[in-house]
């Protein structure tokens, strides 16, 4: 490992762009860092994974992470990489996300051990009493128009039908002052974030020196896509979300273990813990003859279940992930069933509306698929599962006997896509 944590987040694909070169000296004695979380879901999503793994990355360096939750920044909305404006929340339910996502940083950073204790913040702490007047005097004034609608994520949104509201036009100058805020307070040094973000960094990194005459500086992922076109850390369903009460473990891996191969080593080095030297060994192992398919999602997928639901999660993903495994070897039983139920997707029917219909009417009735024409061509295309076991008769009816133990029923559409049905009392 490099005793450089600048040299060893590039080594690992990590760094999309610096604001100085100079950062990597700077980061030779210990520094605090800072990324920025704004609460608008009551859970981060895996997209926001890149930025909690970066500061733990500085963690381990020595560094200490700040994590700045978005109380105030929250109630406006960022318009980076946003076609139209947020709704607004109101403060209640800001204040509950704030306290939700806090959750996935004390899950990953290392709050008990010998590494730097992270400092969490919630920025409504410094603008709550901020009125209006004294913030354009104090810091308004610091800022030219021109420039800040210069930035791209303005420029995007000004030749957008939507527009920008003078709401979100202000956004880059709160988060600027957040910056000078932790570098006066807090001694913060870096901010970071991901390369949408380099506008609003960069104003506060001009704030900081205007108002503080202190140099501060930036550092950037890249905003990634899958190499299959899709959005990262998407899915039709929607956001691929880091709480286990809006995506199960089980949900979770099975994103993560259908990554295609393209994506995988990338992965491995931005999302997980491994040693370089391991992923490099894995990657070349995928380029043999007899790599079995699939073995490098799998590795993928415990590594970040790991990391965010804990050992726990990861062990009941692989349960359910063993359980509904299609094919006549896995057995199925009321017991396993019971235990995975709130781990994958699943509906609660009644009898009269599961006995006696057919694979396709329960495919669309249950929302496995779209429609009974889509279940019908996974019917002829060998996709249909029934309790694992493959259908192919598109007339057959389900029967009080495939019910496992009266009160149960797994359907499938292809291996990897699943949903139980309760039979209701």
């Amino acid at each position: 490992m490099s005793k450089n944590v600048i040299q060893y987040l590039r080594a690992r694909g990590f760094i999309n762009a610096l604001t100085s070169e100079a950062l990597e000296k700077e980061c030779e004695k210990p520094i605090k860092v800072y990324a920025g979380f704004d609460p608008t879901s009551d859970s981060l999503h895996l997209g926001n994974l890149f930025g909690i793994m970066a500061l733990a990355h500085f963690q381990r360096f020595g560094h200490t992470p700040v994590v700045v939750l978005g109380g105030t920044t929250g109630r406006i909305g960022d318009p980076s990489e946003k076609s139209a404006e947020r709704p607004l929340l109101d403060t209640e339910t800001i204040l509950n996300n704030v306290h939700a996502i806090r959750l996935h940083f004390e899950q990953i950073l290392d709050f008990e051990g010998t590494l730097p204790k992270p400092i969490i913040l919630n920025n409504d702490e410094w603008f709550h009493n901020f009125s209006l007047i004294d913030f354009l005097r104090e810091v308004g004034k610091h800022f030219r128009v021109g420039t800040m609608l210069a930035k791209e994520s303005v420029k995007a949104r000004l030749q957008s039908e939507e527009g920008i509201s003078f709401t979100e036009f202000s956004y880059q100058l709160i988060q600027a002052y957040d910056f000078y805020y932790l570098n006066s307070q807090y001694d913060v040094t870096l901010q970071m974030g991901g390369s949408d973000q380099w506008g609003n960094i960069t104003v506060g990194i001009d704030l900081t020196r205007k108002l503080a005459g202190r140099t501060v500086y930036g550092l950037t992922w890249p905003l990634l896509t899958r190499s299959d076109g899709k959005k990262f850390g998407k899915t039709e369903e929607g956001a691929i979300w880091l709480s286990a009460e809006k995506c199960s473990p089980y949900q979770f891996y099975q994103y993560l273990v259908r990554f295609p191969d393209a994506d995988v080593i990338h992965m491995m080095k931005m999302l997980t813990f491994m040693e370089l030297e391991e992923i490099a060994e894995i990657e070349a192992e995928m380029q043999k003859l007899g790599y079995i398919p699939n073995s490098a999602q799998k590795r993928l997928a415990e590594e970040i279940t790991r990391i965010v639901h804990g050992k726990e999660g990861l062990e009941k993903a692989l349960k359910v992930t063993e359980g509904a495994a299609p094919g006549k070897e896995a057995k199925l039983d009321a017991d396993i069933l019971q235990e995975i139920a709130q781990d994958m997707p699943n509906v609660s029917l009644s009898a009269n509306e599961v006995v006696g219909h057919s694979y396709a009417d329960l495919a669309a009735s249950s929302g496995l698929l779209s429609s009974k024409g889509e279940a019908n061509r996974m019917l002829k295309n060998g996709g249909a599962y029934l309790n694992n076991d493959k259908i192919t008769d598109p007339s057959h009816q389900i029967g009080k006997n495939d019910l496992i133990d009266g009160k149960f029923l797994l359907l499938g559409a292809g291996k990897k896509k699943k949903v139980l049905i309760t039979i209701k009392n």
